[in-house]
């Protein structure tokens, strides 16, 4: 029997983390001064609307610095108690802070169903005023984060949420021209609704799969099914079992097998073979364990 794992080495991540860095730090500037401009215009306006994407600019608020915080954090090297070393981190941040949006987004429409009874009064040319000051500098900070996002699960948590954000203020904007020129109060409370709708999606998302990576499951992407075929489909490999796929962090994705190999100068071309095979997949670290027999005994009072 044989183990063989394939050396990868954490640096990649850890230069893409240090160069999110900067962009993290203006994108949170920003959003900072929106959210202290939104929350005290949405009190003196009176406008549930700009209160409600005011508690979503907290979360923004929130998630760019623990996007800050892990992408310095991260980088510390691995030790012998954390293999790893703490790329995890941003996945909690991002579980965390979708987890919050959830509850905000409940709160914000609960306000809403008892604002529909009893509108009230809304100042509807300084929400106009602030809803384009947030539109501006949403779209800033958006185009800052989007090269990030794409590939960083904590970065990309941030830049849908300020996406939502950029959809919300157009909401904001209408709501506060349909009062402005019909005194239609009641379209500041489906603004909110509407703003409310935008962050329960994107928050939804970002809570499931960072628990589906926090749960070790098979990313979205891959098939299991078919990681199995292809192995199967390698010379010298009779049968696969204990076969595991999963995300370790953002673009960093592992997997383990078990392979029955009978010939024992088969085994360094079976391992160089699983290698090339896993890399179609986007795998970067593959573990492979060979077997010249079969061993399932053996492993069920391991297992059990």
């Amino acid at each position: 029997m044989s183990h063989s794992h394939a050396g990868h080495s954490h640096s990649g991540h850890s230069h893409g983390a240090g160069s999110s860095v900067g962009r993290l730090r203006i994108a949170l500037i920003i959003t900072a001064v929106i959210l202290v401009a939104e929350a005290v215009g949405g009190y003196l306006a009176n406008s549930l609307a700009l209160l409600a994407d005011a508690g979503h600019m907290l979360t923004d608020v929130a998630a760019l610095a623990l996007s800050l915080f892990v992408a310095w954090f991260s980088q510390r090297p691995e030790t012998d108690k954390r293999t790893y070393g703490y790329l995890r981190l941003e996945i909690l941040a991002a579980f965390l802070n979708g987890a919050t949006l959830l509850l905000i987004s409940v709160w914000i429409i609960w306000e809403a169903v008892n604002r529909l009874r009893t509108p009230e009064p809304v100042q509807s040319g300084l929400m106009l005023g602030v809803a384009v000051l947030g539109l501006v500098a949403n779209a800033i900070s958006a185009w800052v984060l989007r090269p990030s996002g794409e590939d960083n699960l904590n970065v990309r948590g941030a830049y849908l949420h300020i996406v939502g954000d950029l959809l919300g203020f157009v909401g904001t904007i209408v709501a506060a021209l349909l009062i402005r020129e019909l005194g239609w109060l009641v379209a500041d409370t489906i603004a909110s609704v509407v703003v409310s709708a935008l962050i329960l999606r994107g928050a939804w998302t970002l809570v499931r799969d960072s628990t589906d990576i926090l749960m070790e499951s098979t990313p979205s992407h891959i098939s299991a099914a078919s990681v199995r075929d292809q192995l199967i489909a390698i010379p010298g490999i009779e049968r696969v079992h204990d076969l595991h796929v999963w995300t370790v962090t953002s673009n960093v994705i592992a997997m383990s097998v078990h392979a029955i190999v009978r010939e024992p100068e088969r085994q360094q071309h079976v391992l160089e073979h699983v290698l090339d095979a896993m890399r179609l997949f986007g795998i970067q670290h593959v573990t492979v364990q060979l077997e010249r027999k079969e061993m399932y005994e053996r492993e069920l009072h391991l297992h059990a």
